[in-house]
C-alpha cells in the first residue's frame, strides 16, 4: 500500500515541470507566514484598539479599496515587465509593512497605515495567478492549481497552530514571524525561480506604458468573463466571512477561545492536504460552470449552520461541508480566469479577477460588523446563506448560456449544409 502511494506520489511529480515545483514549494514557505498571522488578524484589531466589528469593517474596506490601486497596477506592470521580480517587489514590501502593522498604537492611524499597504502588498497578486498559467497547459491547470492550494493548506496545517500559541503570549511575535518568512521567500526567488512570461511574438509591435494600461478596458468589454465575476462576487460575499468575522463570532457568542479556533483552521486545513488533489482530478470531468454551483451551494449550508449550532463538533462539521465546497470552487475558479486571458494580458485579467473578493472584502466586513455587533448575531449566518444561494442560481444560468451556445455551434454545419 505504502509502495502504490509512493508510486502514485512519482507518478504525479513527473507530470508537471520542475518549475512548477518551485513555485509551489517557494509558496508553501512563504503562506506559512500569511496563515501565522492572518486568521487571527480580526481577534488581535479588536482586542488591542477595544473596537467592534464594524471597525474592523472599516479597517478591512481601506486594505480592499487600496488593494484596487495595486492589483491593477502590479497586472500591467505583470504583462509588461514580468512575474518574478514584481513578485519580489511584493514581498519586500510586504514584510516592512507587517512589522509597521505591529508596532501601531492607534486604530486610526492603523486606517491610515492599511491604505499604503493595500496599494504595495497586492502588486504581486497578478503575478502569482499569471504564473501558474505561463508554466502549465490548460487541461493540466485546474490540477494545477488543486496542488497549489494542497501548498496553502499545508501551511495552514502549521501556521494557525503556532500562530494561536504565539498570539497567546504576544501578537507582536506573529508580525515579526511573518516578516522574516517574506524575506526569506524574497531569497529563495531570487536564486530557484527563472522568469515565466512567455515571450513576445517577433513581430508584435512594441506596446507603451499607456497602451499596456488601456488594455484593461479589453478585459472590462469581454462580457462573458464580467457576469462570471459577478457570480464569483456574490460567492465571495459568502466565503469572505470565514477569514474575517468567523473567529470573532465564535469567541464573543460561543466563548470559543484563539487557540481552539487555530485549530479547527488546521483540522480543515489537514483534510484539504488529504482530498483537493483527487477531487480536483474528478471533477475536471465535468462542466465547470457546474462545479461552481456545487460548490457554491455547499457554502450556503455550511455558513448557514453558523446560524444555529452551537457546540464546537458542529463548528467542525459545517467547516467540513465549507472546506469540500471550497476544494470544488477554488481550482476551477482559477483554472476559468486563466482560461478566458489571452497569453499576453493574464496580468491585468488576473488583476481585474482580484476585483471580484476586492469588493466583498472592502464592504462585507463592515456590514457583517453591523450585524455581529448588533441584538442577533446570528442572522448574519442567514444572510451569507442567500447571498450565496443568489451565487448559485447565477452559475447554473451561466451554465445554460454556454450550454446554449456549444449546442448552437454544434448545428451550424447542418445548417450551412441545407
Amino acid at each position: 500500500m505504502i509502495k502504490n502511494y509512493l508510486q502514485n506520489i512519482s507518478k504525479i511529480y513527473h507530470e508537471y515541470p520542475r518549475t512548477f515545483w518551485t513555485v509551489i514549494v517557494i509558496t508553501f514557505i512563504d503562506r506559512i507566514g500569511g496563515s501565522l498571522l492572518f486568521p487571527f488578524f480580526a481577534l488581535y484589531i479588536t482586542s488591542k484598539f477595544n473596537v467592534g466589528m464594524a471597525d474592523v469593517g472599516v479597517l478591512f474596506a481601506a486594505f480592499s479599496v487600496s488593494s484596487f490601486a495595486g492589483s491593477a497596477i502590479g497586472g500591467a506592470l505583470t504583462d509588461r515587465f514580468g512575474r518574478k521580480g514584481i513578485i519580489m517587489f511584493g514581498l519586500i514590501a510586504s514584510s516592512f509593512s507587517t512589522v509597521a502593522m505591529g508596532f501601531v498604537t492607534s486604530f486610526q492611524f492603523f486606517i491610515v497605515l492599511a491604505f499604503f499597504i493595500g496599494i504595495l502588498t497586492d502588486v504581486a497578486g497578478p503575478a502569482h495567478q499569471a504564473m501558474i498559467a505561463d508554466i502549465l497547459p490548460e487541461e493540466k491547470r485546474a490540477d494545477g492549481y488543486g496542488i497549489l492550494r494542497v501548498a496553502f493548506n499545508l501551511s495552514v496545517v502549521i501556521g494557525p497552530a503556532i500562530g494561536g500559541f504565539l498570539a497567546a503570549r504576544s501578537y507582536l511575535l506573529l508580525f515579526l514571524s511573518d516578516a522574516v518568512i517574506s524575506l526569506l521567500t524574497v531569497i529563495l526567488i531570487a536564486i530557484f525561480l527563472p522568469e515565466t512570461k512567455p515571450l513576445a511574438h517577433p513581430d508584435a509591435p512594441k506596446e507603451s506604458m499607456t497602451n499596456t494600461f488601456a488594455g484593461y478596458g479589453q478585459v472590462f468589454r469581454n462580457a462573458a468573463f464580467m457576469l462570471f465575476l459577478g457570480a464569483v462576487l456574490l460567492q465571495v460575499f459568502t466565503y469572505m466571512n470565514m477569514n474575517t468575522v468567523l473567529g470573532v463570532y465564535l469567541r464573543d457568542v460561543h466563548g470559543t477561545p484563539e487557540s481552539s479556533y487555530g485549530i479547527l483552521l488546521s483540522i480543515i486545513a489537514a483534510m484539504v492536504v488529504l482530498m483537493q488533489f483527487p477531487i480536483t482530478r474528478r471533477i475536471t470531468k465535468f462542466p465547470p460552470m457546474l462545479m461552481m454551483a456545487l460548490g457554491t451551494f455547499l457554502y450556503v449550508i455550511g455558513f448557514s449552520m453558523y446560524g444555529y449550532v452551537n457546540t464546537y463538533a458542529m463548528f467542525i462539521v459545517a467547516m467540513v461541508i465549507i472546506t469540500i465546497g471550497e476544494m470544488i470552487v477554488s481550482p476551477v475558479s482559477q483554472a476559468l480566469v486563466a482560461s478566458f486571458a489571452p497569453e499576453d494580458m493574464r496580468g491585468r485579467y488576473m488583476a481585474v479577477a482580484g476585483f471580484s473578493w476586492a469588493i466583498p472584502f472592502a464592504v462585507g466586513p463592515y456590514l457583517a460588523g453591523l450585524i455581529i455587533d448588533g441584538p442577533k448575531p446570528n442572522l448574519l449566518w442567514y444572510a451569507a446563506g442567500f447571498v450565496g444561494l443568489l451565487s448559485t442560481f447565477a452559475f447554473l444560468a451561466l451554465y445554460r448560456i454556454r450550454h446554449n451556445q456549444e449546442l448552437e455551434l454544434e448545428t451550424m454545419p447542418n445548417v450551412t449544409a441545407l
